[in-house]
């Protein structure tokens, strides 16, 4: 119950608001974030400015998202605050018709609702820009590997493959690599 409590604070009520442009400031931490049990960020510090332009038959919400993400190095394990500055913009119409043609820049609202949810969109546009390998010294701000996690690393006799590779090649290969040297 408190998780949608917290979510209802991300809801921009624009059926009272005038024709033109509107702006609101919502802010994006780890409770945000415990309200989405797969999201690939956990804890983060971040401010959304959001703009909504209303006009008669549809919204133009434009969102500027900027702070810090908690992400976790791939190669050394250690967290590390990314920063993120980014804009976005999604189109809200409305219909009367069930005919739901939404896309991923257009949303469509029924034309007797009366406020945005934009949890859900913060929660897509924060979660994209996971990079699909985060690494500290690449992602982070002034950040580098645990060089004592990298010596701990280099010295695995695991991560020795090539060693591994040379004693597992079939011998019926040396008769291949013999003419290939010739």
């Amino acid at each position: 119950m408190q998780i949608v409590k917290h979510l209802k604070y991300y809801r921009i009520p624009f059926s009272g608001l005038t024709t033109g442009k509107h702006n609101f400031e919502f802010e994006v931490g780890d409770k945000f974030f415990d309200c989405y049990e797969h999201s690939l960020v956990k804890k983060g510090q971040l401010k959304a400015d959001v703009e909504l332009q209303k006009q008669e038959n549809m919204l133009i919400v434009n969102f500027h998202v900027y702070g810090t993400i908690r992400l976790t190095c791939d190669v050394c394990l250690v967290e590390f605050d990314a920063p993120q500055d980014f804009h976005e913009r999604v189109l809200v119409k409305f219909t009367d018709d069930d005919w739901n043609q939404e896309t991923e820049e257009v949303m469509v609202l029924s034309k007797t609702d009366y406020e945005l949810d934009i949890a859900g969109l913060l929660y897509e546009y924060i979660n994209v820009r996971v990079p699909y390998y985060s690494k500290c010294s690449e992602q982070g701000k002034n950040a580098s590997c645990d060089p004592e996690m990298l010596a701990k690393l280099s010295d695995s006799p695991d991560l020795d493959t090539d060693t591994e590779t040379e004693e597992k090649t079939d011998p019926r290969w040396d008769i291949l690599k013999k003419i290939k040297n010739n």
